[in-house]
């Protein structure tokens, strides 16, 4: 079969386009998927940088999100059959083979029924951005319609998710964004206050839109100095839920003295990890998004698309920072 391979760590260059054996089914209970489309996710470019989850499994094939159709199962399989249209979370981050790939292989228990409603490439953006972004608003914070969330980055992958959740609960949304194309995507999505960082400060403005009292929630999708400065427009007693390291250089005083609840979220565990019961609430999840979807309350925007073959270019026009939605790799 066709893949997309990294070799070693380092620029798009390391990404080859390769010839490969396809995988086979090894449990009763597999199921062989053949790809018609992959996510490509920032996680993605960061472990081609690094070789995160693969320091001593080179060559590997990246890429978490997939879609396609079920053509084998094993004999054990219950809830799948050939020509099955599926979308799942799995593989690319270490031992199992990632989906950058003309098939795959993965337990039943792993896989949703895709929406009928969207297209291979439009499933295949899905799973890693509806799962973070839930767990973070339902999972964690628990929103409700008594508060205030700001969201970094509104228009991005798991930011114009997260807005379309936070309504659902009846919450509050500010969001941050860059330029006017993407101010009218999140106002599409419900985002009650847009505040762009290019020619607003954050802090100033979500301080303002509270009458001093600060967000109840911020959902920072950014890090770094966004990280930092989200610390002095929460409210007392807040919640900062993050998708990034810290760092060691954050100060800490503000989050202090305004008893602020620190909160990590890291969708990728339970694979890593292999937290079944974790799992298969992420199918869950998948499995409910997917019913939102179908009708018609739940989107998710297909920014870009390339064939497999050129997926160095996919990580280039992520890495550019400024995409608006996700990035799909056509196979």
């Amino acid at each position: 079969m066709k893949a997309v391979q990294m070799r070693e760590a380092g620029d798009i260059s390391v990404l080859q386009y390769v010839d490969m054996d396809e995988p086979v089914i090894r449990s009763p209970t597999d199921v062989k998927v053949k790809l018609h489309a992959a996510g490509v996710n920032p996680v993605d470019t960061k472990i081609r940088a690094t070789a995160g989850y693969y320091p001593d499994k080179l060559p590997a094939v990246l890429g978490c999100d997939g879609a396609g159709v079920v053509v084998e199962t094993g004999d054990k399989v219950k809830h799948f059959k050939p020509g099955d249209e599926v979308w799942f979370f799995h593989g690319g981050l270490g031992n199992e083979q990632g989906n950058y790939a003309e098939f795959n292989v993965l337990d039943e228990s792993l896989l949703s029924k895709k929406p009928t409603t969207l297209d291979f490439k439009q499933a295949a953006i899905g799973p890693l951005i509806l799962i973070t972004a839930w767990e973070a608003l339902y999972d964690q914070v628990h929103l409700d319609e008594r508060k205030t969330i700001l969201i970094h980055a509104g228009a991005g992958g798991v930011g114009h998710v997260a807005i379309q959740l936070a309504k659902r609960k009846g919450a509050r949304v500010l969001t941050t964004i860059r330029g006017e194309d993407k101010q009218k995507l999140v106002k599409h999505f419900g985002a009650d206050e847009v505040i762009d960082y290019r020619s607003d400060d954050f802090v100033k403005k979500a301080n303002e839109m509270t009458g001093g009292d600060g967000v109840d929630v911020v959902f920072d999708t950014i890090g770094g100095e966004t990280f930092k400065k989200s610390l002095n427009c929460l409210a007392y007693r807040g919640e900062i839920v993050t998708l990034l390291d810290p760092g060691t250089d954050t100060a800490w005083k503000e989050a202090r003295l305004r008893n602020i609840k620190m909160i990590f979220e890291l969708m990728l565990t339970p694979m890593v990890s292999g937290l079944s019961a974790a799992r298969r609430h992420q199918v869950e999840i998948l499995d409910q998004c997917g019913q939102w979807i179908d009708n018609g309350e739940l989107q998710l925007v297909l920014s870009q698309s390339f064939p497999l073959a050129d997926a160095a270019k996919a990580h280039t026009a992520i890495e550019s920072g400024h995409t608006m939605g996700k990035i799909a790799l056509e196979i």
